[in-house]
């Protein structure tokens, strides 16, 4: 049996959550309305996750969450995942995604292509929206035909995209920056 631990912590988008196991990140959440929701949706991939004291790479993880949400730019992409019971397709969507460097994006067309087909498009849409690890698996990244902020499930929809987008360089300040 796998022993699961999950932290929750805060950031300028509110508070964010993290579950690890031995073998890695286990699952990632962006705030939800209240502690309990973001460690259900922790639970879902880490089922009895108990809280713990994060280990020094947690913690790295953890530091630079909460430093890339107050513009400073990380490369979350070193972090170790915990990819058990993940399907064989959404892992290769995963590796993709992984290889958008910070500051680039990707459409959903571009990957699907990749895959071999851009008729995978949706599939690939809808993998991205199983990750269980946003912001370290950068699905933030991937954006519609010509650019569109489309598909982002996480609190602040396409807004959060947009921001994140902005913190890492890939779209340029506007006029209410």
């Amino acid at each position: 049996m796998t022993n699961y631990s999950y932290a929750l912590f805060d950031t300028a988008l509110g508070r964010c959550g993290l579950a690890w196991s031995d073998a890695g990140i286990v699952s990632v959440s962006f705030p939800e309305e209240t502690d309990d929701a973001t460690i259900a949706r922790l639970r879902r991939r880490a089922r009895d996750a108990k809280p713990g004291e994060p280990t020094p790479e947690v913690q790295k993880i953890i530091d630079d969450i909460i430093a890339l949400f107050v513009g400073e730019a990380r490369d979350l992409t070193y972090a170790p995942l915990d990819r058990t019971n993940i399907p064989a397709f959404d892992q290769t969507v995963i590796d993709l995604s992984l290889q958008i460097a910070p500051g680039e994006t990707k459409t959903y067309g571009d990957l699907a292509t990749a895959l071999g087909d851009v008729a995978l498009s949706r599939r690939v849409g809808q993998a991205l929206g199983r990750n269980p690890f946003p912001i370290i698996v950068p699905c933030h990244r991937i954006v519609g035909a010509n650019g569109l902020m489309t598909g982002f499930s996480a609190p602040g929809g396409t807004n959060t995209k947009h921001r994140l987008l902005k913190i890492e360089g890939a779209l340029a300040p506007d006029l209410f920056d």
